[in-house]
Order: structure tokens, then sequence, then C-alpha cells
């Protein structure tokens, strides 16, 4: 995949953030409010990392004040050294700005009084780099999550990029629940080989545990209809614009339930080609 450097700008309001973050996602390396003086510097130092970043987003429009300025001159100088870039216009109708500043409560960049000088002030700022954009996206009628779905069409090179990325941990309620769960599966019902003194010292991740877990017809019968569920599931977070899923499977103390099922689980997605990963938080953890 060859390498894109995309410069974000256009009349605020218009959801440049929004674009930022949505670039993002899609494994941009992002920077916002950047000088524009400083965008050759920052694209010759970015390729010549040791990890070669191949994909910028900068964001550049006239919070930057009199640095916005030179961004014409500096487009020029990107032209005079062969530096490829994209230009990203966004904008949206007057009537709709206004309302956007209003429910945000913000104050326009260029102004502390009436909010429509300040966005006419600013098209006629931006008219030049306005004529000189690849893309412009009018966003007056796109939801967050429309915009978001145009982008990926425009800016996804690579169709891995934008997959789902399943995150699987095992935990236990005794050390709380992962504050960033987005569901949370409480397996505590389950065989416990907790009271075998065998077992007790070992994991889940031990063949003689996990075949003792699931030698349980109940946790057979939940395996499947959990796993089920999940399948399920995936798409329509994949439908919503999601890019990560973060799935936290918890027995008492992290140690053998939560972590046999929450491999099986990452061996049954992985086996249906999603991005999985798998972590046991509190396995190395005792008392």
């Amino acid at each position: 995949m060859s390498a894109r450097m995309v410069i974000v700008t256009g009349l605020s309001g218009a959801g440049k953030t929004q674009a930022m973050r949505s670039l993002e996602d899609l494994g941009y390396f992002c920077v916002d409010n950047l000088p524009p003086t400083l965008i050759p510097k920052f694209a010759e130092l970015c390729a010549q990392t040791a990890r070669r970043i191949n994909n910028i987003a900068l964001v550049v429009d006239i919070r930057g004040g009199e640095f916005f300025r030179d961004l014409a001159e500096v487009l020029n100088e990107l032209h005079a050294n062969k530096i490829n870039f994209e230009i990203l216009f966004l904008e949206a109708a007057d009537d709709v700005l206004i309302r956007r500043f209003k429910e945000s409560r913000r104050r326009h960049p260029l102004g502390t009084g009436e909010v429509l000088p300040s966005i006419q002030e600013e098209r006629a700022m931006l008219e030049e780099i306005r004529g000189c954009a690849n893309l412009i996206i009018d966003t007056s009628d796109l939801s967050p999550r429309q915009l978001k779905e145009k982008l990926t069409e425009l800016f996804s090179g690579d169709a891995q990029s934008i997959k789902l990325l399943v995150s699987v941990i095992s935990f236990g309620f005794k050390y709380g629940i992962p504050l960033d769960s987005d569901l949370v599966i409480d397996v505590r019902f389950l065989p416990n080989p907790y009271y075998d003194p065998v077992m007790r010292p070992l994991t889940g991740n031990d063949p003689t545990v996990e075949e003792f877990v699931f030698n349980s017809p109940v946790t057979a019968e939940f395996m499947q209809k959990f796993t089920g569920l999940i399948e399920f599931l995936i798409p329509c977070y994949i439908n919503e614009g999601k890019t990560t899923l973060m799935i936290s499977i918890g027995c008492t103390g992290g140690m053998h339930r939560s972590v046999a099922i929450a491999n099986r689980l990452g061996d049954a997605l992985n086996k249906k080609d999603y991005r999985v990963t798998v972590r046991h938080r509190d396995i190395g953890k005792s008392g």
C-alpha cells in the first residue's frame, strides 16, 4: 500500500474533529492543528523513522492564526519537493454551522459575538484553499456515523485495517471488572477447578483444567450459545461503525474458568477470520 498524506481543513464546525478520529481508526497517524510551516519537516521525519509511517492525516485550519496564512506557500513547497498529498475540505451550510455552535456552546475561533459574521469571514479566508482541494465534503446532512462511513470508503486502502478488533479478556471479579469492557460475561456458574488441590495451582491454559471445565454439559451448552451470540453481534457492531469490541469474561479469581472460556472463544473467532486478541489480566495474581 502506497503512502498517503491527507491535509484536513475546512470550516469550523464542519466535522474536522470527527474526520480526524475516523482517519485515526483507519490507521492514520493524526496531528491536530499543526502549523503549516512544519508540514514538510514532519513529512520528512515520518518517512525517515525506523518504522516508516505510511499514512498521515494533518488537521490545519484557522485556529493556527498567523501561521495559517503560510499554508498556500507550504503547499507549493510540497509540490516542489515532490511530496504527494491530498487536501480534504469539509464545509456545511451557514444555518447548520450556527446550530452546531449553539448546541456545542463553543465560541467560533474568529469571534466572540455573532456566529454568522465569523462564518462568512472564515469562508472568505478559506476560498483559496478550497479551490485547491482534492475532495470537498458537505457535512450539512451527514451524521457523524455517515461521515465516518464516507471517509472509510474514501481513505481505507487496506480492508484488514478497518476490520473490527475483538479483544477477549479474562479477569477475576475479586480484582474488579475491566473498566473499558463492552460486554461482561460472568462464568462463575461453571464447575470450579479451584476446589481440586491438584488443579488449584494450575491455570485455564493447562490442558487438565481446560478438560475439567469443558467436560461439564453445562459448559458445552453455554459455550455453544455464547459463541453464537458473539458471532451474531459482531456484524451488527461493524454495521454501527464500531472498530473495537472488548469482551470481558470473569470468574472468581481469573485463573481457571474465565481463562479456559476466553481461550476457546478466541479460537472460535479466529476460525471465522476475525481479528482477535486474547489476554488474561489476572492469571498471575494470587490471594
